[in-house]
């Protein structure tokens, strides 16, 4: 199927039955899309909640995008993402309005500004994947623990020379994975602000406190929009050009030069996939840790039973307590995929070049695989969370972000003698990948 099919809406889908909005899909699909909705957890629950109950497979028609099957349940996000021949990445990896959508592909002749992972499909996927995934393998990881202990404890005791009183979200869970995953990269400290900036630029262009262009938060301007996101990619492209030269000169022994020196197929990686290679790793490897980061402690703040459980044990609880932080959390909201055939689920029959959009924060509360969902239970365990994904694209760097979650909580929580919210925590408004903007906290240690 054609890239400029896929970007055509289906001409039938409101004279089909099947594909008729229910009750329920028609209460919450503009809900799921909106950004602000994801600022508000109550309001977000609410919404699934009555999908997964009455409609867990909803086709959605939400104004300003082409429509999409809503997967809520976590029985069927497995289903899907398992299979990855079926239902495949490459045409739709996200919600994006319709008008954006057909702008991209205007300008560039295909339907993604990047050719990251997440937008690649096998076997291209497979040989990119491969060329980085020895340096997070758990045991080489592993090896990098002792440096990462050493970051934790720097921005623990930053945390005690504030003086008792921070916000721990921006001050540590923002800055604290950046630097581990610079350091793996081989990104300069004195190039992480820069890094920061570009970053919540990508992930945080829907809210007005990240976005780039602030005048964007007043209106909807399809053009302006691309333009923004193109204006933060083109500063990623210069300076990760000056990487690969010259991590082509003078090899080192970090993933810059990996993806600089990539071979697939004894060709050198293109220009746009080395590009997109270096953004997912600099992008994503910072803002989903650092959004569980912060949302883990949030979540034992805001359940005092549990911070108390971490703080009598911090060692033990810290293991089963960073999976809860990802649950709970959730900061991948959604990926997209396209059926490459029919394919029969619930009942439904999702046809060939229809999209499925899995919704992670909605898998993560199901009432069928989580006892009291609802609620943070830093000691959860089994924890079946779908965070991470799975399948083939299940998360690179899982176990490099569970490492370095648990190594600042363990340092935290050691040593701190009490910590409590000393204002009302806010919200990143994404739908895409987001959490905590700010968690005002006093603490004493």
């Amino acid at each position: 199927m054609s890239d400029t099919a896929v970007l055509a809406v289906p001409p039938d889908t409101k004279k089909d039955p099947a594909r008729r909005m229910s009750e329920a899909a028609a209460a919450t699909c503009d809900q799921i899309v909106t950004p602000a909705v994801y600022a508000d957890q109550a309001a977000l629950d609410a919404a699934f909640k009555r999908l997964r109950a009455e409609d867990p497979l909803a086709w959605c028609e939400p104004e300003g995008f082409r429509p999409f099957w809503a997967a809520t349940k976590h029985a069927d996000i497995m289903d899907i993402s398992r299979q990855n021949q079926l239902f495949t990445n490459g045409q739709r990896e996200m919600l994006s309005y319709h008008e954006a959508e057909k702008g991209v592909y205007a300008k560039f002749g295909q339907p993604h500004l990047l050719k990251t992972l997440v937008q690649l499909d096998d076997p291209l996927h497979y040989k990119l994947r491969h060329l980085t995934q020895e340096w997070f393998m758990p045991q080489n990881v592993k090896k990098r623990e002792d440096a990462i202990k050493s970051i934790a404890k720097q921005y623990v005791d930053r945390m005690e020379d504030m003086g008792g009183e921070c916000d721990f979200q921006r001050d540590v869970a923002l800055y604290y994975p950046l630097r581990v995953i610079m350091q793996i990269l081989g990104v300069p400290e004195s190039d992480e602000p820069m890094m920061l900036k570009l970053t919540q630029e990508i992930f945080g262009a829907q809210d007005e406190d990240l976005m780039r262009d602030k005048s964007l938060a007043e209106e909807r301007d399809v053009e302006k929009g691309l333009a923004s996101i193109q204006a933060t990619l083109a500063e990623f492209f210069m300076y990760f050009t000056n990487i690969t030269a010259d991590r082509r000169a003078t090899p080192k022994d970090d993933v810059s030069t990996v993806i600089a020196n990539g071979m697939v197929d004894g060709e050198p990686i293109g220009q746009l996939e080395a590009m997109s290679y270096y953004i997912i790793v600099a992008a994503a490897g910072h803002d989903t840790t650092s959004a569980s980061t912060g949302g883990g402690v949030l979540g034992m703040l805001q359940n005092p039973s549990e911070l108390k459980k971490m703080m009598a044990d911090p060692k033990a609880v810290s293991r089963t307590a960073v999976d809860e932080a990802i649950r709970w959390t959730t900061p991948v909201k959604h990926f997209m995929r396209t059926a490459q055939d029919d394919y029969e689920l619930r009942g439904k029959k999702i046809l060939k070049g229809e999209s499925v959009l899995l919704c992670y924060p909605s898998g993560n509360r199901d009432e069928e695989v989580f006892d009291d969902p609802f609620t943070f239970r830093a000691d959860r365990s089994p924890n079946k969370l779908i965070s991470f994904g799975y399948g083939g694209h299940m998360c690179l760097g899982m176990h490099l972000a569970r490492l370095e979650m648990q190594a600042i909580y363990e340092e935290l929580f050691s040593r701190v003698k009490s910590i409590e919210l000393a204002g009302e925590p806010s919200f990143i408004k994404a739908n895409f990948v987001g959490g905590p903007k700010s968690i005002p906290v006093r603490y004493k240690f």
